[in-house]
């Protein structure tokens, strides 16, 4: 987007506008990083119209491929696009701080009282809905990618499979590039060879990166930041490397905190809004307090708002670029097929009784319908989940 465009946004309300949206999404956006992506893709291709399906797809797979927090990265690339350098600033701050925000409070909570909140009857309502919101988001997405070429759905299909067979998300994304060179290039594989041997080395060393153990430090708030800068720095993947970080640093190398520290920490991120790695506030609340929370936070999410800067230039020239464009449509169905595994297996989790199951389908039929706001659908399934929760259903 030139830059007067920008700048004309900008004074047009662009950057009041992007913090209200960023707000509200902060504060309902609950079920993880697909969920997350999935109402802003509603909000800002299909009701807002700022940007294409197209795009929003060329910036998830890019998302996908960089480190750091998906959904919070899309925010940020959504900032940037939409009003520059202040508009990826107000963005994802917008987007992170009321997560911190809550996470904050059940962190005093759990200090003062030395135990959580009950939250489940809300949160188990919220799953399905989660779900329908998921796939409701896939459809959308994929339709157009699919309808251009129907590569991208098998690549996403076949990843989907593989993901649920735990094969390494990031392993996937850059085979479902290369599938994409192979197949949807096809004339020009003799240019593409280059590229494929280039992603072929990079795929395994950046998961080995990500597995990395780091050094013992003592417990001060530098080392505290810098830890969590170095997880947002290399962390690719799902919450769940997430924990393996914070058990093999803070509990096994460090002994900064317990297994049950942990364990709390990580639930309070499972039920809270917003992005997973806010979990880092509350490790830092309870290690060294305010000072320790602010350090945490900075820290574990500063990395994303750098790679984004560094690598959103480049997004509009793959799509010049035959192969890179083929690849970038691979990684874009490899992207919708985690989607789907995510959404597989948070299934397996939460339709556990028929009422879930109710929940699921009343928010689909509400979405593909109706177009009823995600907002609504979780806050009304949770209430309803609270009230069978009381009167035993």
């Amino acid at each position: 987007m030139p830059r007067r465009d920008i700048d004309s946004q900008a004074k047009a309300g662009g950057l009041p506008e992007l913090a209200r949206l960023f707000l509200k999404l902060g504060f309902i956006a609950f079920g993880g990083p697909a969920a997350h992506i999935a109402m802003m893709e509603d909000e800002v291709v299909k009701r807002r119209h700022w940007i294409t399906h197209e795009h929003f797809l060329d910036l998830l797979g890019v998302t996908n491929l960089i480190p750091g927090p998906n959904s919070t990265e899309m925010a940020i690339h959504i900032g940037l696009v939409r009003a520059g350098w202040r508009g990826l600033v107000i963005a994802g701050v917008c987007f992170i701080v009321p997560a911190v925000g809550i996470t904050l409070l059940f962190a005093h909570l759990y200090v003062v009282y030395g135990t959580l909140p009950q939250v489940a009857p809300f949160v188990e309502g919220i799953r399905p809905a989660i779900i329908a919101i998921v796939l409701g988001a896939i459809y959308r997405l994929g339709k157009p990618l699919v309808k251009k070429n129907k590569m991208p759905g098998v690549i996403g299909a076949v990843v989907a499979l593989l993901s649920l067979l735990n094969v390494n998300e990031i392993v996937l994304l850059f085979a479902g590039g290369v599938a994409g060179i192979l197949w949807l290039n096809r004339r020009g594989f003799g240019k593409s060879v280059p590229l494929f041997v280039l992603i072929a080395f990079l795929a395994p060393a950046v998961t080995h990166a990500t597995n990395q153990a780091v050094s013992t430090d003592n417990l001060t708030l530098a080392a505290l930041g810098l830890f969590f800068l170095k997880i947002g720095s290399i962390l690719y993947g799902s919450g769940y490397v997430l924990v393996a970080f914070l058990q093999g640093g803070l509990v096994e190398a460090r002994h900064w905190l317990t297994q049950t520290q942990l364990l709390d920490a990580i639930a309070v991120g499972q039920f809270t809004p917003g992005p997973v790695l806010s979990t880092s506030a509350f490790i830092g609340y309870l290690l060294l307090g305010l000072p320790g929370a602010a350090v945490s936070a900075v820290g574990i999410f500063l990395p994303s708002f750098v790679f984004v800067l560094l690598v959103s230039p480049f997004i509009p020239k793959l799509r010049n670029v035959p192969s890179l464009g083929a690849f970038l449509d691979g990684v874009n169905g490899s992207a919708l097929g985690l989607m789907l595994a995510v959404c597989v297996t948070l299934g397996a989790a939460a339709l556990t009784r028929p009422l879930m199951w109710i929940i699921l389908v009343v928010a689909g039929v509400c979405i593909l319908k109706w177009k009823i706001h995600p907002a609504w659908l979780v806050a009304g399934s949770a209430l309803v989940s609270w009230l069978a929760t009381s009167i035993q259903i």
